[in-house]
């Protein structure tokens, strides 16, 4: 068991060209976007995110696939933007690396009030949402059973310490764009780009180049 933080952050990582549709509807799951039609430039893993569309149940709530659930991972700078970055796992489509990818950033426990007054399903997972061996919980009182050293940890190479790291917070069906507190980027021309993406928009997260986010 682990001392969870008192105020929890999650972490969604998209494209920048995705930012406008994001503010004007929020986030939604992968399984309500491609019945849209997809994103305007997808970045994650095809084979991956079908098999959470699919094949892979929140144990914990036993009748939703990971795919209808939003997804959020506990710390900026995630194994998966690594991917991103290098750019070379060959499940990967997209090759634009790390610089046009921005976080947008969300109180845990704020999600969670908001999800519960709205009687929306959450959840988190204590490793990778994406594997099969992953569990689910859907209480806050175990948040201690996230391994939040590797949460923290810069160096994920030791294997608990990637698994440990992808533990993922689930949010099912969509994501109102309100609860997104604050935007990371990696340089001064995304931040331009971000701040364009919110045009006349009501809620303004504040937008932050935060390099330490980033490899």
């Amino acid at each position: 068991m682990y001392d969870p933080p008192a105020h929890p952050k999650i972490y969604h990582i998209t494209h920048i060209d995705n930012l406008p549709l994001i503010v004007g509807g929020g986030l939604v799951s992968d399984a309500a976007m491609m019945a849209r039609g997809g994103p305007a430039t997808p970045v994650g893993m095809s084979k991956i995110k079908q098999r959470r569309l699919k094949e892979l149940l929140v144990t914990c709530h036993p009748h939703d696939f990971v795919g209808d659930y939003v997804p959020f991972y506990f710390c900026p700078r995630s194994v998966m933007l690594y991917i991103l970055h290098m750019g070379n796992d060959p499940e990967l489509t997209y090759r634009g690396g790390q610089d046009p990818i921005v976080h947008l950033e969300a109180d845990m426990k704020a999600v969670v009030k908001w999800a519960d007054e709205a009687g929306r399903r959450w959840a988190f997972s204590l490793s990778n949402a994406g594997a099969y061996y992953t569990e689910f919980r859907k209480d806050i009182a175990k948040l201690n059973e996230i391994n939040w050293p590797a949460i923290a940890a810069s160096n994920f190479r030791p294997p608990d310490i990637k698994e440990g790291k992808q533990a993922e917070f689930l949010l099912h069906g969509s994501f109102p764009w309100e609860l997104v507190s604050r935007i990371g980027v990696g340089s001064q021309m995304i931040a331009q780009r971000a701040h364009s993406a919110l045009g006349s928009a009501n809620h303004r997260p504040v937008i932050e180049i935060k390099t330490d986010w980033y490899f």
